[in-house]
């Protein structure tokens, strides 16, 4: 069962949120997001990249800049730009990109369920990583960037998601860097919290969509808490992170693409016959082609388009890591084929 519990979400006022709203700390880099913030002394970035408000080239991992983002949070509560919910919510996020539009349920997501397997990972984590979202999770004692869930399909949660987004939001704006929507209400009625939380319990597991370090970092440091506490009970904060949580059948799958710098000595012909090797290899001419079904790749070499459909034996279908495309295009033999890639 997947445990999740409402909390007092610390937000913007509705005639900030614009001001305060920002992308995630790893999808820009330290002088990206100090051109976003430029001029801005409300945006977000104050806080999840704290590097800006020190000179170019200051480490982003330095302590003083980790301290700085704590300083940041507080300042932002102090002048009003952030302000913490009286009671416990659950909430519902919309995002829309290209025209299409998910719903998910901001949740506490359960720390002992990330750490006995219910909350399921699909990718590996670096230490490194890890440690810089830890570092700042433990400074702003918050989890200030939710992580992405997925939960599956259910008409319950769907009817309660439908009720409240047929009213006014509390949040609808479209951000001016990305063009994505985004579009936020408070589900604040008793029964419905009581039964989300119930349809969530009946669940066998969660899945992580989006964000392995960040609730990793979170889970770790939830961890640490427990530790810490003698007189720890499971209730307190310290065993929940933020979660949006998304139904399956809605999410959208990106491209998952990587470019070959060079082939490795080999000519064109040469790279495509080593392929054969594990791929049926079809040139689909000159317009641009997606993969149209599992374990089927895309290619673009010299101008063209190409098919590569791996063959049996290069994949388990009953290893749920094995089976993933994923895994692979990081298989050895595709490494050794293409051994400079970014």
């Amino acid at each position: 069962m997947a445990i999740i519990k409402p909390f007092k979400g610390v937000r913007p006022p509705q005639d900030l949120v614009e001001q305060v709203a920002s992308r995630p700390y790893d999808v820009l880099n330290s002088a990206e997001a100090r051109e976003e913030a430029k001029g801005n002394e409300k945006s977000l970035y104050h806080i999840i990249k704290p590097e800006i408000d020190f000179p170019v080239g200051t480490d982003e991992h330095d302590e003083c800049v980790y301290q700085k983002a704590a300083e940041n949070f507080q300042m932002f509560q102090d002048k009003g730009w952030l302000v913490q919910d009286d009671k416990e919510n659950y909430y519902v996020y919309a995002q829309t990109m290209n025209g299409k539009t998910q719903y998910g349920l901001v949740v506490g997501a359960y720390v002992p369920d990330y750490m006995n397997g219910v909350i399921k990972k699909h990718e590996l984590t670096r230490r490194d990583k890890e440690e810089d979202r830890m570092k700042h999770v433990r400074v702003n004692n918050a989890n200030i960037e939710p992580v992405f869930f997925a939960y599956p399909d259910n008409a319950t949660l769907d009817t309660i998601i439908a009720h409240y987004t047929a009213g006014k939001p509390v949040y609808d704006f479209i951000a001016p860097g990305d063009g994505f929507g985004h579009t936020f209400w408070i589900i604040d009625k008793q029964e419905d919290i009581d039964a989300i939380t119930h349809e969530f319990a009946k669940m066998p597991a969660l899945y992580i969509a989006d964000g392995h370090h960040r609730s990793a970092a979170a889970a770790l440091v939830g961890a640490e808490k427990a530790k810490q506490n003698p007189n720890h009970s499971g209730d307190e904060e310290y065993n929940y992170f933020m979660a949006v949580c998304f139904q399956a059948s809605q999410l959208t799958v990106l491209d998952y693409n990587r470019v070959v710098k060079d082939l490795n000595g080999l000519t064109s012909e040469q790279f495509l016959d080593a392929l054969r090797e594990n791929f049926e290899v079809e040139d689909k001419g000159e317009a641009i082609y997606k993969p149209q079904h599992l374990h089927e790749f895309s290619l673009y070499l010299d101008g063209h388009w190409f098919a590569l459909n791996a063959k049996q034996g290069t994949y388990d279908d009953h290893d749920p890591i094995g089976v993933l495309d994923v895994d692979i295009s990081a298989s050895p033999t595709c490494v050794q084929i293409s051994a400079s890639t970014s």
